[in-house]
């Protein structure tokens, strides 16, 4: 009996031997062939607000990085190496690395590619992106006061020749568009060209050479949260395009 017992007792050690391990590898056998995705929330925003998208991109299969910074407290280059930072120690073994972004963070990132050549660079989609400038930024530009309550970034985001936006390249990546025409923000509306999402102008989301363009009835605030909004995101990511396609997309 004793025997049996010893006998018994080894193969249910050998068992949790074997689960361990399996627990230990498979995440890192699984992790160097999932695609990564970068989320960057927007202007004054924390990771909190993309934490709708962040799961949804989970259960699509993506590894999903939900990357926070002080958008309010430092410059944009202080941003980018920020952002550079962040990427080496997350996803410096990643296959292929996208970049899902609302309002700022879509400047960052253009601003970010402008000066790093990402060899595994997947694709892009920016929510509501000032990439022409922003006319609120225009404001706070003529403003002592708003200048210092909205700090360093928001000075450069206006819709001049010199502004950043304006004076970062085309991208030279697969870049996808969201805009939204659901004006919710009085204030905005009255400064803000229509269609608009109460914030930036449909207008001003343009960027020359991006791949897909579409707009969705979502505004500003709320435009990361919307289901929709989720759909066309992974689609994209997976095809390159917005539009639905009669061939089903690979899984990533």
């Amino acid at each position: 009996m004793k025997i049996e017992k010893a006998r018994s007792s080894g193969q249910i050690y050998s068992v949790f031997v074997w689960l361990a391990l399996s627990l230990l590898l498979t995440p890192c056998a699984f992790g160097s062939e999932t695609e990564s995705v970068i989320l960057l929330h927007g202007y004054g925003r924390t990771t909190f607000s993309m934490l709708p998208l962040q799961n949804r991109l989970q259960d699509a299969g993506f590894m999903v990085h939900n990357i926070g910074y002080p958008s309010m407290r430092r410059s944009p280059a202080e941003l980018v190496e920020l952002l550079d930072d962040r990427l080496q120690s997350c996803c410096g073994t990643s296959p292929r690395i996208h970049f899902v972004t609302h309002s700022l963070g879509g400047i960052l990132v253009r601003a970010y590619l402008a000066e790093k050549h990402v060899d595994n660079i997947g694709r892009v989609v920016m929510l509501a992106p000032p990439n022409r400038g922003s006319e609120i930024a225009d404001i706070a530009n003529g403003s002592t006061l708003l200048h210092a309550i909205l700090g360093p970034t928001v000075i450069q985001l206006g819709t001049g020749e010199d502004s950043l936006p304006n004076r970062l390249p085309p991208p030279w990546y697969e870049l996808g568009v969201i805009a939204g025409i659901d004006d919710i923000n009085p204030i905005g509306s009255f400064f803000v060209p229509e269609p608009s999402d109460g914030t930036v102008s449909v207008a001003s989301t343009r960027l020359a050479g991006m791949t897909d363009f579409v707009t969705v009835r979502k505004s500003h605030t709320f435009i990361m949260r919307s289901t929709d909004v989720a759909d066309y995101i992974i689609r994209f990511l997976r095809t390159g395009r917005f539009a639905a396609s009669d061939v089903p997309p690979s899984s990533p």
